[in-house]
């Protein structure tokens, strides 16, 4: 497609990963916004989701670039003969919530866990994301705006030669609304006792995350004492899906500081990333600071809801498949990434009519694909990413067995996991590593294994591979129980390493050995499929 006449610069349109829009903020030009924003309007009108006159729901996180994107998207829905209504910057299953409740579309402007310099869009349905299958349908739609846009002229176009709204046409963005947060609170206040954690001391992490205001205040509502620290104006990317040891020294830091000034011992150290739809959950005993990843948290949380079956991404801890056949909990396993996750919970509802159906991604965050009674009242389905339930389910599930929560993880199976990824990864290496190593048959499965095999050899630990699994990336078992997992990010250019091992030192050397730069297996295996 020819690019339009009346801008002085190459556009890179965006493109859909496993959970919405991700880009550099100056590939996100409001040109590019408004035309992806309209699109998916479009698709939705066109799939009777939503008629002209509806109003549309958008919020977004702290980024610096949050703002103006809002402003394009706000002008794309009013464009669109709808209606916006702005609940300010609050977080992701927040604003979903309360559009599902109002059965209305919603929009978040968010880059989740991904670094400052790069932002998202992400678009919801009334009935919650838009899946997969529903992309053919928004791209083409997309397309069609696209045309539209691109065949104006500058007299005749509201965008500048740089893709900005002129000046002329830049607009406030109405007025935000409280209504999304209170009704967030009220989700988890009206439900659990309010002293259901009493005598419980927890320390937030607030850093620049959306809900660090908001998130704290209802665990306080529910008897917990909380105490806040790392507040920061500068936006901080944190990846629960991946905690370093240096992130993890921070905490342990950070912990050590508040101990010492409040005079008190903290029961665990929790927060979430940027958007506030993944929860980071640490317990400390003793002092020491100790990281819970987000599947082997999922499993507890399941555990606490009394969960019938549980949709989990192929990339979860082994442990999680023992430990949920051993609890009678039924297992299905999907690709990564919130649209499938979903999606297997909605496939699950047919299978299991009138059953409790959750999920949860390696990052923590939580989903619940039906209500679930809980406390005696009913807490109402939420198939997005919540970090909420898994930290008030943990606490809440410790504090009743009157364990810590090392205590209640200590319960599960002992498997241990890792992730670490590379950034900047080139996406064609990725694809060109999944094409080469995704096994066809017993010849050419042996003739993988025997590939692989030289990059994850005995020389570094590794047993006899015995079996790959390409659900979703490459998952790799080994006669010695070790399991790596390569997978290339959805909407990033980024490859990530999972690892299962019998002992933590394992795992992280698993991952260590992935990710090391120049010479770690993912760089090695980039120059092999050159």
């Amino acid at each position: 497609m020819l690019n339009p006449a009346f801008i002085n610069y190459e556009p890179r349109p965006l493109k859909f990963g496993t959970s919405g829009l991700r880009a550099n903020v100056e590939d996100m030009t409001d040109l590019e916004v408004y035309i992806n924003t309209k699109g998916c309007l479009l698709y939705l009108s066109c799939a009777g989701e939503i008629k002209k006159g509806d109003t549309v729901v958008v919020g977004g996180d702290l980024r610096p670039s949050t703002e103006r994107l809002m402003k394009a998207v706000v002008r794309a829905i009013e464009d669109s003969g709808l209606k916006a209504r702005n609940l300010g910057p609050l977080p992701t299953p927040a604003l979903t919530y309360y559009a599902m409740q109002k059965k209305q579309a919603s929009v978040m402007v968010t880059g989740s866990h991904i670094p400052f310099h790069m932002n998202g869009i992400k678009y919801n349905k009334a009935a919650g994301e838009v899946l997969k299958s529903d992309e053919a349908g928004i791209l083409a739609a997309v397309s069609q705006v696209r045309s539209e846009e691109y065949a104006r002229d500058a007299s005749g176009t509201i965008f500048d030669c740089c893709g900005a709204l002129k000046r002329g046409e830049q607009r406030d963005l109405p007025p935000a609304s409280a209504e999304g947060t209170e009704m967030y609170v009220r989700r988890y206040s009206d439900v659990f006792p309010p002293d259901v954690l009493k005598g419980v001391r927890v320390l937030y992490y607030q850093h620049s995350a959306v809900g660090r205001d908001l998130v704290p205040c209802i665990i306080e509502k529910l008897g917990c004492s909380v105490d806040r620290a790392g507040r920061s104006e500068k936006f901080i990317a944190i990846d629960t899906e991946d905690i370093t040891d240096v992130q993890l020294k921070t905490l342990q830091n950070m912990a050590d500081e508040e101990e010492k000034k409040n005079g008190v011992k903290y029961d665990a150290l929790v927060s979430t990333d940027g958007d506030s739809d993944r929860p980071l959950v640490c317990g400390i005993t003793d002092g020491k600071v100790r990281f819970f990843g987000g599947d082997l948290l999922g499993a507890v949380v399941a555990e606490f809801l009394g969960a019938d079956v549980a949709a989990v991404p192929v990339s979860a801890n082994s442990a999680v498949d023992v430990h949920l056949k051993n609890i009678g909990i039924e297992t299905v396993k999907t690709r990564i990434g919130s649209p499938y996750v979903i999606q297997a919970m909605k496939d699950a509802e047919k299978i299991f009519p009138g059953k409790i159906i959750v999920s949860w991604e390696a990052n923590g965050g939580f989903l619940t694909g039906t209500d679930i009674t809980l406390c005696g009242k009913v807490l109402k389905a939420l198939p997005t990413r919540d970090p909420l339930l898994p930290i008030l389910s943990a606490l809440v599930s410790a504090r009743g067995k009157g364990i810590s929560l090392a205590e209640l993880f200590n319960r599960l199976p002992k498997r241990f996991g890792k992730a670490g990824l590379i950034d900047n990864f080139p996406r064609e290496a990725s694809g060109e590593i999944l094409k080469r190593f995704s096994a066809a048959g017993p010849a050419g499965k042996e003739a993988v294994f025997t590939e692989l095999g030289k990059f994850f050899s005995r020389e570094r630990g590794f047993g006899d591979i015995t079996d790959i699994n390409t659900v979703d990336g490459i998952r790799i078992f080994f006669s010695n129980g070790d399991i790596a997992h390569i997978r290339p990010s959805g909407n990033a250019p980024q490859l990530r390493i999972y690892s299962n091992a019998d002992t933590q030192e394992r795992a992280n050397e698993i991952v260590n050995m992935g990710i090391s730069e120049p010479g770690g297996i993912l760089r090695e295996l980039e120059k092999f499929v050159k």
